[in-house]
C-alpha cells in the first residue's frame, strides 16, 4: 500500500516558530519533502502542542507513523519518546526504546 503524502506537489513555507525546533538547518532552505524525515522527528521531539498540530496538518498520520517506526532518531527523553509513541501516534507495537532515547551519560 502506497502512502500518500499530503506535501506531494506542494511547496509550503516553513512558520517562523518552527525556526528554534529546526536549528540545524537554514529554515528557508527546508524542504517540507526532502527534509521530511528531520522535520517530523524534530517537531515530535521539541515542538508544542501547536507545532504538533502544523505537523499534523502538512503529513498524513501514516507518514508521521511510517517514519518514526522505520527511521528512528536518538533524540527524545523517555518522557517524550512514551507520550508521542503512546498518546499521539497510539503506536500499540514494542518499539526498541534505545533507539529513540537519548542517554545522559
Amino acid at each position: 500500500m502506497e502512502i500518500k503524502s499530503k506535501t506531494e506537489n506542494k511547496k509550503a513555507l516553513l512558520p517562523e516558530n518552527l525556526k528554534g525546533i529546526l536549528w540545524s538547518k537554514n529554515i528557508n532552505n527546508v524542504d517540507l519533502e526532502n527534509d521530511k524525515i528531520y522535520i517530523i522527528h524534530q517537531v515530535l521531539s521539541f515542538g508544542d502542542i501547536d507545532e504538533i498540530r502544523w505537523l499534523f496538518k502538512n503529513y498524513s498520520l501514516d507518514e508521521i507513523n511510517t517514519v518514526f517506526v522505520n527511521t528512528p532518531k536518538r533524540i527524545y527523553t523517555r518522557p517524550i519518546f512514551l507520550f508521542i509513541k503512546d498518546y499521539i501516534l497510539k503506536i500499540k507495537t514494542g518499539l526498541d526504546e534505545n533507539k529513540y532515547v537519548k542517554s545522559f551519560f
